[in-house]
């Protein structure tokens, strides 16, 4: 299992004991749990406190200075992602499957929100990252660049005859690497074309030693230009992206308190 996605295994496996709970619950009472059970109350108040859990902490940890000692960003991240997932599921068991009013509303809302999220996860990996999960920024990228260039102008220097061997538009990175706009579109055809005419260009010099250093340089400066458009696309998309969850967001957390106030006052006040 990877470190980095370990938090859906987890949410998989908290969804599967709490169905594994919700269908004894059902053998015993020999019907769906009613909202108003104690135990569609209780996976309700819990699923909706899980929910609350999932829109402040991972926010209050990114934005404010006080919790900046809390613990790394991806670990609440990752708690994010799982209690966005496990709460959200608590919740429509909940509903003991009828979607009729304001809670109907609320249940298609949330149903949106965990859709969103997983988009949002999907976009937030596009970005790239060290091996500890730390984005890189475009500066980071801008160095390790240069870094490459000059191995490559090294190269040239030392093994200029190799690489005058070869086509120009072959050992120089295509513009196309630094667009956004294709990167998810022709990186395939990209890489199996540049591996394809590797491979053709370079049979008749088999056995130069300093083709596999070469051929390690433009993977390496290849692979950065994929990353800074990379970085450059998923900001694009989580700037679209946030624009459209949060409001969703708010508006489904409107509609549940609403919800609670009219389940407390009908319980409680009206009688």
């Amino acid at each position: 299992m990877k470190s980095r996605s370990w938090e859906l295994w987890y949410a998989l496996l908290a969804v599967v004991l709490i169905t594994v709970a919700y269908v004894l619950i059902f053998r015993w009472m020999d019907v769906v749990p009613p909202a108003r059970s104690l135990f569609g109350h209780t996976i309700g108040v819990v699923g909706f406190l899980l929910m609350l859990m999932t829109e402040t902490l991972y926010s209050i940890r990114k934005h404010f200075n006080i919790a900046a000692n809390w613990g790394r960003m991806e670990w609440w991240l990752k708690f994010h992602i799982f209690t966005g997932v496990v709460g959200p599921y608590m919740v429509l068991l909940h509903s003991s499957w009828t979607f009729f009013g304001l809670a109907g509303v609320t249940t298609l809302l949330m149903i949106i929100i965990v859709f969103s999220g997983f988009i949002g996860r999907y976009i937030y990996t596009i970005a790239p990252r060290t091996g500890a999960g730390v984005e890189l920024t475009g500066k980071d990228l801008e160095y390790y660049l240069e870094v490459e260039d000059k191995r490559l102008q090294g190269f040239i220097a030392d093994h200029s005859e190799i690489y005058n061997s070869l086509p120009r538009d072959l050992v120089e990175m295509p513009q196309i690497l630094n667009s956004a706009r294709y990167l998810l579109i022709t990186r395939i055809l990209v890489e199996w074309g540049f591996n394809w005419r590797w491979f053709l260009m370079t049979r008749r010099l088999a056995g130069v030693q300093q083709l596999a250093e070469l051929r390690r340089i433009l993977d390496s400066n290849r692979a950065l230009r994929y990353q800074v458009a990379s970085l450059v696309l998923s900001r694009r998309l989580l700037a679209i992206w946030h624009a459209l969850h949060v409001p969703i967001g708010v508006a489904l957390f409107i509609t549940a308190f609403v919800h609670i106030g009219a389940v407390l006052y009908f319980v409680t006040l009206a009688n």
